[in-house]
């Protein structure tokens, strides 16, 4: 690889653009806006403002969503997850599992999932 594209790579890399790029993708999908460019320069403003802590982060799913999407994957009621049934639930929602560091024999919690997804 050249150095120059990987120098290209650490920067998209190290700045998270391609999640950035794609949730605000998921989130245009999602909510469909009359006038995306505006949803989209209010979606970024909102993320700019979660980076100060001065609101809240643009999320796709609220906590229902989230909620029944958990209940979908804890078929059994059990109140937990596999570590492997969470890596899926992420990719299929688009989210990167590639500095995810749990192991497998790790459950989790609806909590941890709201709170992790």
């Amino acid at each position: 690889m050249a150095a120059r594209e990987r120098q290209s790579r650490d920067y998209l890399r190290r700045h998270r653009l391609p999640e950035l790029l794609q949730r605000l993708g998921a989130l245009l999908l999602y909510h469909r806006p009359e006038n995306p460019r505006e949803f989209l320069i209010q979606a970024l403003e909102r993320v700019k403002a979660g980076k100060r802590s001065e609101g809240e982060y643009p999320y796709l799913m609220d906590e229902g969503n989230l909620a029944a999407m958990f209940s979908l994957l804890d078929v059994v009621g059990q109140g937990h997850i596999t570590a492997a049934q969470y890596r899926e639930a992420l990719k299929t929602l688009g989210l990167s599992t590639e500095d995810l560091q749990i192991g497998d024999d790790v459950n989790i919690t609806l909590d941890v999932f709201k709170e992790e997804v």
